[in-house]
């Protein structure tokens, strides 16, 4: 991706009443997170985003419980009587020369419609992304935007193929933002639709680029996904697999737990096999490589490292791809010793580590006896699947 020369600032409008609504749609359940908080993660993971400014009406309690958890420079201001008012507020607290105004009720918005528009915006001064309208579309009597009225004749039937419906974020030179404001009269002002109608209003021109037909915003209760759409997230298995050999003089570590015995396994971390295959799995599942490329053996950092601090940052790369961890099924392959007594402490540091459950965390342990060297007592091996889905 080629990286912009201007600064960029994401403003997010989330100071609406969600009147048609009937209750505050910012705060809907997608499975796991809101729709406001998935908005706002769709921008912090953008690399082109500087910071983030929020602007919020008196939902401002929920907005900074939202957003506390960005790891983006995030702003949060007080939005305007209208939509067009909370969208100046936001962009004049804004620091970067480009801006990328977003309706916070649009939680799909991809990197790549995001950064296509802001791209553009670079080159021309204002972009937006869009998709072809899919109906035939009727012009003919004025109504309230709700219902069909009356004797609704109608007048023409524009060209399908010239018409575009627009999304958001719409993006722009933030001068250019603030000098069409200062010519607009109060006239033109009222005929204001979206942020674009700002700078056509004013004679500048405003690209369109690609859209996505799923970067839709809810507006109504039949925009909220249902609650077979919410479950229809992209599942995926992963497989891990890691053996050590025991020796004398090294601590014994499973699942984060120290197991009593004469010999510990061999590594440069705290050899802790258990840890160390889940931690594939999962990694495996997302298609994030595995824990060698993630904490090199013959990095010093990683010398005698607790595995469950690891796994901990493994959590965290998976939330950061956009991944949720489901359930994790794990078997430890050992001849010696007897390690029953110790699973229970070892699902707990790993449902721990992983953020989950302990119910949603399988550990067991068998043996191989005459099957090589796990079952001559020589070492011990773990086997572990894991399901992950994606947000």
């Amino acid at each position: 991706m080629k990286k912009l020369e201007k600064r960029v600032s994401a403003v997010l409008v989330a100071a609406g009443s969600s009147t048609r609504m009937g209750f505050d749609k910012l705060s809907f359940d997608l499975g796991g997170e809101t729709v406001l908080h998935r908005s706002i993660r769709a921008f912090e993971q953008d690399p082109l985003v500087t910071e983030i400014v929020l602007v919020a009406g008196k939902n401002r309690a929920f907005v900074e419980q939202q957003a506390a958890d960005c790891t983006k420079p995030v702003q949060i201001v007080t939005g305007g009587t209208t939509r067009a008012e909370s969208a100046k507020n936001g962009v004049l607290a804004a620091a970067g020369e480009l801006v990328a105004v977003h309706d916070a009720a649009r939680p799909f918005a991809s990197q790549a419609v995001i950064t296509a528009a802001l791209e553009a915006a670079a080159r021309c001064g204002a972009a937006a992304p869009a998709v072809p309208v899919k109906d035939t579309i009727k012009a003919a009597a004025r109504g309230n935007g709700k219902t069909v009225p009356d004797a609704c004749l109608v007048y023409t039937t524009p060209d399908r193929s010239t018409l575009y419906a627009v999304q958001t974020p719409q993006c722009f030179d933030r001068a250019e933002y603030l000098a069409a404001l200062e010519e607009l009269d109060a006239e033109k002002a009222r005929l204001v639709t979206d942020d674009c109608s700002l700078f056509e209003l004013t004679g500048r021109a405003v690209q369109l680029t690609q859209g996505d037909y799923a970067n839709y915003k809810i507006t109504t209760r039949e925009d909220l996904p249902r609650p077979e759409q919410k479950e229809e997230h992209k599942m995926r298995i992963g497989h891990g697999y890691d053996v050590h050999r025991l020796v004398e003089g090294r601590k014994l570590i499973l699942g984060g737990v120290e197991v009593p015995f004469e010999k510990g396994l061999l590594g440069h971390s705290d050899a802790d096999v258990l840890a160390h295959a889940v931690m594939d799995a999962v990694l495996g599942a997302a298609a994030l490589g595995d824990i060698g490329q993630h904490f090199p053996d013959n990095d010093p950092a990683y010398s005698g490292a607790d595995s469950l601090k690891l796994a901990r940052c493994v959590a965290e790369i998976l939330k950061e791809h956009g991944f949720r961890i489901e359930n994790i099924d794990a078997t430890l392959l050992c001849q010696r010793p007897k390690l029953a007594p110790y699973i229970p402490a070892m699902r707990q540091n790993l449902a721990d580590a992983f953020g989950l459950p302990v119910d949603a965390v399988s550990v067991k342990a068998t043996t191989e006896e005459h099957l090589g060297f796990t079952g001559e007592g020589l070492g011990i091996a773990a086997h572990a699947v894991a399901l992950i889905e994606t947000l």
